[in-house]
């Protein structure tokens, strides 16, 4: 998986898409021994090591989306909350004067 991703955009979050993490059979379960010389499998390893240093950067960058969208909602939220009171009042002053016209047309 020859991916070419940065720290800010990485080249797949899919993990459909990743390179598999599969051991090689002939290193001994547990060993320290490097992965396969094959340039694919150095790849792989090298491509794994660089999407694990971006897992908390994307759950940061998760974080703060929802973060957003609360604000967002509660932004809404007050908005509507404002025009109600804003539109209470202006019936209470429509009210009002619809009151005042009257009284000045019954006298």
């Amino acid at each position: 998986m020859n991916a070419s991703g940065t720290i800010d955009r990485p080249y797949t979050h899919d993990p459909q898409k990743q390179a598999p993490m599969t051991s090689s059979t002939s290193e001994p379960y547990g060993s320290a021994t490097p992965a396969v010389t094959t340039t694919g499998a150095n790849d792989t390893r090298q491509n794994r090591t660089r999407e694990m240093q971006l897992i908390p950067e994307a759950l940061a960058r998760a974080h703060m989306d929802e973060r957003m969208r609360q604000v967002e909602a509660e932004r809404r939220a007050s908005r509507l909350v404002a025009a109600r009171r804003i539109q209470r009042r202006a019936e209470r002053v429509s009210l009002r004067a619809r009151r005042a016209l009257a009284m000045a047309v019954m006298q």
